[in-house]
């Protein structure tokens, strides 16, 4: 957890003591601040895969503790065909993994989610071997 996250929580917890800490006879009361409310961005790359190859898109988190989602829409010919996906940081030219899918179908499902820090990220669509030609695709990548 970020410092300036965890500042925020101790300075929340500090006022809302003050609050019912008061003393007097008066009555007190608390208010819960609302958290603001943030949408999903969803971001879809299209592209295509050579005989061994990948391909890789970049995009940014912008939200600390985000839900990220990411799912493999579309792979072909044939359409039945398994692709890696991978979720990393970008490094240069390429995509440093931080965590790649098993072998995936396109769907409806994400077959990559889990939570990110702010910042930027990649995702790359990979053959796994079984390619022999290239494959066109199609990934989703929701987050907050």
């Amino acid at each position: 957890m970020s410092s300036r996250y965890l500042l925020l929580i101790s300075l929340l917890s500090l006022a809302t003591a003050g609050c019912t800490l008061g003393g007097g006879g008066g009555s007190s009361s608390t208010t819960t601040p609302l958290a603001p409310t943030i949408s999903a961005t969803t971001e879809t790359f299209t592209g295509t895969v050579d005989v061994g190859g990948s391909d890789t898109h970049n995009f940014n988190v912008a939200q600390s503790g985000g839900q990220v989602s990411i799912t493999l829409t579309a792979a072909g010919p044939p359409p039945t065909i398994f692709m890696g996906v991978g979720v990393g940081t970008p490094s240069g030219s390429t995509c440093a993994l931080i965590a790649q899918s098993p072998p995936s179908q396109a769907g409806t499902a994400a077959v990559l989610s889990g939570t990110a820090q702010a910042g930027a990220y990649c995702v790359v669509v990979f053959d796994i071997g079984n390619q022999t030609a290239q494959i066109t695709y199609s990934v989703t990548v929701s987050h907050f």
